[in-house]
């Protein structure tokens, strides 16, 4: 530092011209300071009395001080400047500053600054000498030296609180002196006050980096463990602020209060910097949980060993705009990643481990199941109210993510399944599969109802998608068991059907295989399925006798309504056994095999009336088919019969149909009839035998 005084300070003496005059006080300075300061004709003792009485008088009075003006505006001294005389070079009060002797070097610096103002004012404004000017530029980096070095004790003064309590004290009153003289010539422009609390931010930011910080590589806790000491950091320091510094310094200070400040806006900065680098849910989340509810909570700003004195402060952190928006949208984004992930391992822990060893599927509650909806259910819920626990809007926000990621979920799943097993479509362990998803879904979507008033919009798109697949799968069985059907129901109601039972049996054996399958499915999934394919089967039963296949004769109408009825019994009972909610369909065999079965033709006429009173729908063309089966396809019992049922019909009152019980009319009906029995019964009257 010598040699760089004597290259920039331009006093006319360095160290080597003085050595010895230098280097005997310079050794003995700490040790006779307060010996040397008294015998000094502007002792400091009566003099920082004088500047202590003014500063306190102009502390509260005087307003903001303005920049420091140039000597050339003219500005007058101030009284307690006159009369002091410099008795330190500008080497030795540099020195001075820089063994922290600071009352001493303040003297001695506002003496020299009396110097210069005093020589600007002989001046008279005009040009100025070079010893003046060496003077002003001493001046300015003397003052340049002192505030750094002031700066610098500040800065660090809450790490040292014992070495620089009594330093602070002098701190202070240069800095109350300067911003009280900010007016006068010869001084640096710019608050003194601004720049200490710039200072106590500097000593902020200093205690905040050194707080330990791992890398995410190391430790998988790295934020949670760095947050947990940054708080203890935080309180520890405001502590030492409370106890050791506030009481260095005069209340104007607000020197807690500084410290708090800086403390918000210092972390506002800090947790940014930590935003960066957290890419983790549950980083994310700490970092957000910490901000919003831990900095001013009981374990740090709200500390108990802070008050009274955090009673009238601020303990919000200094955020930049949008930050936590940005920060809460980040989080938002990162659930969807990990759940489209979680999602992910669902469809290949089904595939590894389900499809490709044709696993038969688990039950619950006697319903075949796949586990994975009560994982994502636990998954989802789980983050779901973590987030609620921060904030209400977050965990809403959450849910919407959740859901809208969801959502895409049941197509993507579909298509693996069909990928992977579609080997196995005429195979038991095909529908097994199908059912599973269906009521593993179901499920899903009834978990995820809680949701509906978070986020009613995202849980419509859910619901939508979750409908298309299980709609999907319910049309592959119906499809199948159509398929499965189909040619044991064509040969009902035929010669073969009269005498052998085989293709009924099969009927009845795929029907009942059909119920187990309902009976392993989540209503009300079930139930409808049971019902398509409880009306396909009767329409399709019934459907042979309007094809005109086959004609009983020789009084096997008898024999052809007994099986009927018998078989008619035993198809009621098995999709009543499925709950099928079709019961309006269970009375049509019953009433048909009425009618066929009536040994005298006369007879039929009595037995139409409860045909046409379940089934409004039931046609002069049904009936005729019907007949034709009993084998009665002409005569006048014939025509007679066909009369009764238009009568029948008059009576029936079209808004009393119901047009979901509609069963006859869309059937298809095959029959050559003779054209006589069209005519009226009037037309064919002479005809008849008398």
């Amino acid at each position: 530092m010598a040699d760089r005084g004597s290259q920039v300070f331009g006093d006319g003496q360095s160290p080597s011209s003085n050595g010895t005059e230098a280097g005997g006080m310079f050794g003995t300075i700490r040790k006779s300071f307060r010996q040397v300061i008294e015998k000094s004709p502007i002792s400091p003792k009566n003099l920082v009395g004088k500047l202590k009485t003014d500063a306190n008088t102009s502390d509260s009075a005087r307003p903001d001080a303005p920049p420091s003006p140039s000597p050339s505006t003219g500005s007058t001294l101030s009284s307690p400047l006159r009369g002091l005389s410099r008795s330190r070079t500008v080497m030795q009060i540099n020195k001075l500053i820089e063994m922290e002797v600071l009352e001493e070097a303040h003297l001695n610096l506002l003496a020299l600054r009396l110097e210069f103002q005093q020589e600007w004012k002989s001046c008279g404004g005009g040009d100025s000498t070079v010893e003046f000017a060496k003077k002003e530029k001493d001046l300015n980096l003397l003052y340049g030296e002192l505030r750094n070095k002031i700066n610098t004790i500040v800065r660090d003064s809450n790490s040292l609180p014992s070495r620089n309590k009594g330093l602070l004290v002098h701190v202070a009153r240069i800095i109350q002196e300067e911003d009280r003289r900010s007016q006068e010539a010869g001084g640096l422009p710019g608050s003194w006050m601004e720049a200490w609390k710039e200072a106590v931010c500097e000593g902020v930011k200093a205690k905040v980096k050194n707080v330990h910080l791992e890398q995410s590589e190391h430790n998988a806790s790295w934020l949670s463990v760095h947050l947990g000491l940054l708080g203890s950091a935080i309180v520890q320091d405001l502590e030492n602020v409370k106890r050791d510094l506030s009481g260095s310094y005069p209340p104007s200070f607000s020197v807690f209060s500084t410290y708090v400040s800086s403390y918000n806006s210092v972390i506002g900065q800090h947790v940014k910097t930590l935003e960066q680098q957290a890419t983790e849910l549950k980083d994310l989340y700490a970092l957000l949980d910490w901000i919003i509810h831990r900095y001013q909570s009981e374990k740090i700003m709200g500390s108990i060993s802070l008050q009274p004195n955090m009673k009238n402060e601020s303990a919000e952190i200094t955020l930049e705009e949008n930050f936590l928006l940005q920060l809460r949208e980040k989080y938002c984004s990162r659930v969807k990643v990990d759940l489209r992930a979680c999602l992910d391992r669902v469809i290949r822990s089904e595939s590894d481990e389900v499809w490709a060893n044709r696993m038969r599927p688990a039950t619950d509650e006697n319903y075949l199941d796949s586990q994975f909806h009560m994982d994502l259910w636990t998954n989802i819920k789980g983050r779901v109210r973590n987030s609620q626990t921060i904030d209400p809007e977050l965990g809403q926000q959450v849910a919407a993510s959740s859901l809208s990621e969801l959502k895409d979920f049941p197509k993507r799943f579909e298509s693996e399944f069909r990928s992977h097993c579609s080997a196995l479509k005429h195979e038991p362990l095909w529908t097994d599969y199908q059912i599973t998803y269906i009521n593993s879904f179901t499920a899903l979507q009834e978990h995820m109802e809680e949701y509906q008033s978070m986020s009613p919009l995202q849980m419509e798109g859910l619901k939508r998608e979750v409908k298309w697949l299980i709609t999907r799968l319910l049309q592959d069985m119906e499809d199948q068991f159509k398929e499965d059907v189909k040619p044991f129901l064509r040969r009902m109601m035929t010669r073969k059907w009269l005498t052998n039972d085989d293709d009924f049996k099969k009927l009845e054996s795929r029907t009942a295989r059909l119920g187990d399958h309902c009976s392993v499915m989540r209503p009300p999934h079930a139930q409808e399925l049971a019902s398509r394919l409880h009306f396909h089967v009767v329409k399709e039963y019934i459907g042979q006798l309007m094809k005109g296949n086959y004609s009983c004769k020789n009084r096997k109408h008898e024999a052809a309504a007994k099986k009927i009825q018998q078989q008619w019994v035993q198809l009621v009972n098995l999709f009543e056994d499925m709950n099928s909610p079709h019961e309006w369909l269970h009375p049509v065999g019953h009433d048909l095999s009425n009618v066929i079965k009536q040994k005298n033709k006369a007879d039929i006429k009595n037995h139409l009336q409860p045909l046409v009173e379940h089934y409004p729908d039931f046609s002069r063309k049904n009936l005729v088919a019907l007949l034709h089966f009993r084998g009665l396809m002409r005569g006048r019992e014939h025509q007679s019969i066909l009369q009764k049922l238009s009568e029948l019909k008059r009576n029936v009152n079209p808004a009393e149909i119901n047009k979901h019980q509609v069963l006859f009319s869309d059937m298809l009906v095959s029959v050559n009839t003779d054209c006589l029995s069209n005519l009226p019964f009037s037309c064919l009257s002479f005809l008849l035998p008398s």
